[in-house]
């Protein structure tokens, strides 16, 4: 609880951890607010089917509110800019001239105070992918203002968890974006690294991961520590082995 996991691809997808927590905190029974700016409600929810959970069900009793951000962004560019509770669009930046992100906060927050009825063991923010949102207009200043400020609501105040997926290219001249993915990478209490293969496309091995628990947080004399496996990607799930040893080598 009240941890900052960072999910990072680069030149590969890693939206396989995205589906991966979003099952696992809604079968551990937590309060999710799924802010999805990447793909469909329906694209998600097959994913999760094939991984035993259905966020259709999940929405409906209460435990995941879903942001469907494709959605959103059509009915603010063709002019529906209240839905239909008469709250404004969590996306309200993309039609005004100032890029801040307070009714995207406002949004996750009054989606994960509890109330009294709530039975949940604990808030979770999921975003993916969060250099969308620097695609849309808004500045990297907002963006990393916007984490802030969830990282104090969420996991702070809350004692609940923030997930958030973003890509980089090291080689990338998109410099607003590698700005967004360092400062990120300073605040994570765990970092999830996928990578593709620097060697090129494998049919047996898909890419490697590393894995980042940032102890240097904690103000003690220790270094991060970090691990390393290669993984491959299966229909339901995924199969991780140390570099070198998958099973089309051996």
């Amino acid at each position: 609880q009240g941890k900052f996991t960072l999910l990072r691809d680069t030149r590969t997808d890693g939206s396989f951890l995205v589906h991966h927590f979003l099952s696992f905190y809604l079968r551990a029974g937590c309060k999710v607010c799924f802010v999805a700016l990447l793909q469909s409600f329906s694209h998600y929810n097959i994913v999760a089917q094939k991984l035993g959970v259905s966020l259709t069900a999940a929405r409906e009793r209460g435990q995941l509110v879903f942001l469907e951000g494709l959605k959103s962004c059509l009915d603010l560019l063709f002019g529906e800019k209240e839905e239909q509770s008469g709250q404004p669009s969590p996306l309200q930046f993309m039609s005004e001239s100032s890029s801040n992100l307070k009714a995207l906060f406002d949004f996750v927050r009054t989606s994960l105070t509890p109330t009294g009825s709530d039975s949940w063991k604990g808030p979770v923010l999921l975003v993916d992918d969060l250099s969308v949102l620097l695609s849309l207009g808004a500045t990297p200043v907002a963006v990393l203002d916007f984490i802030h400020y969830c990282r104090v609501a969420v996991c702070s105040q809350l004692k609940g968890n923030v997930v958030v997926l973003v890509h980089s290219n090291e080689d990338s001249e998109d410099e607003e974006n590698e700005l967004v993915v360092n400062s990120l990478c300073h605040h994570s209490d765990l970092i999830l690294w996928v990578e593709g293969l620097a060697t090129g496309f494998c049919k047996d091995v898909h890419g490697q991961i590393k894995i980042i628990r940032r102890v240097s947080l904690e103000l003690t004399a220790e270094q991060d520590h970090v691990q390393i496996y290669q993984y491959k990607i299966q229909d339901k799930n995924v199969t991780f082995f140390a570099r070198g040893l998958s099973a089309a080598v051996l």
